[in-house]
């Protein structure tokens, strides 16, 4: 453990979202609530992020932090149960290649094509979602208002494209769901009459309310969507994947790039803007998920996501024992290199 710190730390956690690359998050949460000495003050999530934090949030109620390890690994398991009969699964050669990826499924890829062809509406009238279940068999969302983690989920409204931000009160299945309702695989999901689609689309995460609404003044940003790769993507699959990256990072470096503009011209006055400007950041990554691609988001096997935790424990580690010491005095992710030509 990393126990370098005399006083506990209070930490805000930005969760982006990605399927199940999600259990990378899982990992990393895993290691961080290992240690005593880091309070985590509110979760900002979308998608698998958003999923992250309310069980995360859960179990912490239920339990202290061993309890949400636990309720995250339960979790987890249940999304690997319930893909058991999944359709979408690897090919022979995929796996005895040590491949995660389903690019080469059958199922994968008459799927991908009828998505662009057919909507969910047609495909799915049922509007059915396996998560939803685990969801309801997880989280006790009754308890959620009680709890002294700060949620905020974003979703995306489907008709003024605006992101909407849910709180500790207002969650339920239907806000997770919404979070992670990508426009081509489901119905969209309605909430007090408005239809919403992923919150990627409007933040991933939303970075905003960790700042206005939480004490905190570290934010640890969890990133599982590469905001850069090398190289120039050639076929068609390659070229997408990196579409989907871009897209559901712009909002992000956009919040990112406002934090470090503030920074030169906010004035001591001005309370909003020297809240911002005071804002310190820090990321967990791991160049191993430059190597997934998009369909392998949809791969819940357990080999899989044993490997993405073990992956984000890896990463968290390495920033405990790279920037620990910067949690409460710096930041130590340069983001004045994302204000660069704005």
């Amino acid at each position: 453990m990393v126990s370098r710190h005399p006083k506990q730390i209070l930490i805000d956690l930005a969760l982006q979202g990605g399927g199940a690359h999600g259990a990378f998050t899982w990992g990393v949460l895993d290691r961080l609530l290992e240690e005593r000495w880091l309070c985590i003050d509110g979760i900002s999530g979308t998608s698998a992020g958003a999923m992250n934090a309310a069980v995360l949030a859960h179990g912490f109620v239920r339990g202290g932090a061993a309890g949400a390890r636990k309720a995250l690994e339960q979790f987890w398991l249940q999304v690997s149960e319930a893909a058991l009969l999944s359709p979408f699964r690897r090919t022979p050669f995929d796996v005895l290649l040590g491949r995660w990826t389903l690019d080469n499924s059958p199922v994968f890829m008459a799927a991908d094509l009828m998505a662009r062809m057919f909507s969910p509406y047609d495909l799915n009238p049922m509007g059915t979602n396996p998560l939803r279940d685990i969801l309801a068999t997880c989280v006790d969302f009754a308890i959620l208002a009680d709890s002294p983690i700060k949620l905020f989920v974003t979703a995306t409204s489907v008709r003024t494209g605006r992101g909407r931000v849910f709180r500790c009160g207002e969650l339920r299945p239907d806000v997770l769901l919404a979070s992670a309702c990508l426009p081509t695989l489901f119905q969209a999901i309605e909430i007090d009459g408005e239809p919403y689609w992923d919150g990627g689309y409007a933040g991933n995460p939303t970075i905003t309310p960790l700042v206005r609404e939480c004490q905190s003044q570290d934010t640890i940003l969890v990133q599982i969507n590469p905001i850069e790769r090398p190289g120039t993507p050639r076929s068609a699959r390659d070229i997408l994947d990196r579409v989907n990256e871009v897209s559901f990072n712009a909002v992000l470096l956009k919040e990112l790039r406002m934090i470090a503009l503030l920074r030169r011209v906010a004035q001591p006055a001005d309370d909003e803007g020297a809240r911002w400007a005071g804002m310190r950041v820090h990321r967990i990554a791991s160049e191993a998920m430059l190597d997934l691609g998009y369909s392998s988001k949809l791969n819940a096997e357990w080999a899989f996501l044993a490997m993405l935790r073990d992956e984000g424990r890896k990463a968290a580690q390495a920033f405990l024992e790279a920037d620990a010491d910067s949690l409460g005095k710096r930041s130590s992710l340069d983001i004045d290199e994302l204000s660069q030509g704005v």
